[in-house]
């Protein structure tokens, strides 16, 4: 199995630490660490420079975040996170997915600050007043990305479970026990004209 080369379309870290995985997978740290450093060097892309004296996993770490193509990484998450759009599950979306790619975009985009996040957040959200006022009014005290995601799903739950147009219900009627019906033919004479519930 061959391990993939470093190109600048993967976080440095998440490649570091796949490296590392495996190396010890492979049981390959029996050889000398410099060794394992060098291979690492082999592996990055021709097209990264870095610069002389990587001795180290960490100072390739580093010199692969000052590297160019770090910086067009980051900001390409960043611009698919502007565009992110979450589609409710009602609409054939899918919450896990979502939060899951969410939270990538932010990790590869090095966005760590909260209130950021619940930016890009709010601003996936579909723009009706439901979801608007429900992420702003719990979210506004969240101050860890495990709270924002708690309170995104409570209002992804909450929604899922309101009644919207074109939704069906069944009414019961309280004294008999009895559900309403209504007949296609059936309709009021007066006003509406609509379907007369029975």
């Amino acid at each position: 199995m061959d391990f993939p080369k470093y190109n600048g379309n993967v976080h440095p870290d998440e490649w570091i630490k796949d490296f590392q995985n495996y190396l010890e997978y492979f049981k390959i740290r029996q050889t000398r660490w410099e060794d394992c450093v060098k291979v690492a060097l082999s592996l990055v892309d021709s097209n990264i420079s870095l610069p002389t004296g990587i001795d180290s996993i960490e100072k390739l770490r580093n010199a692969l975040k000052e590297d160019i193509s770090f910086t067009i990484f980051k900001n390409t998450n960043k611009r698919k996170l502007q565009s992110l759009k979450y589609i409710p599950e009602s609409k054939g979306g899918d919450t896990s997915k979502f939060i899951s790619y969410f939270l990538k975009l932010c990790y590869n985009a090095e966005i760590i600050d909260i209130e950021e996040q619940k930016n890009y957040l709010y601003k996936s959200l579909p723009m009706n007043n439901y979801f608007s006022n429900e992420f702003y009014n719990k979210t506004k005290n969240a101050n860890s990305i495990n709270e924002l995601i708690r309170e995104f799903e409570d209002i992804v739950f909450e929604e899922s479970n309101l009644i919207k147009n074109e939704s069906i219900v069944a009414l019961k009627h309280v004294a008999t026990g009895k559900y309403l019906s209504s007949d296609e033919n059936l309709r009021y004479t007066t006003g509406s004209k609509f379907q007369l519930v029975l």
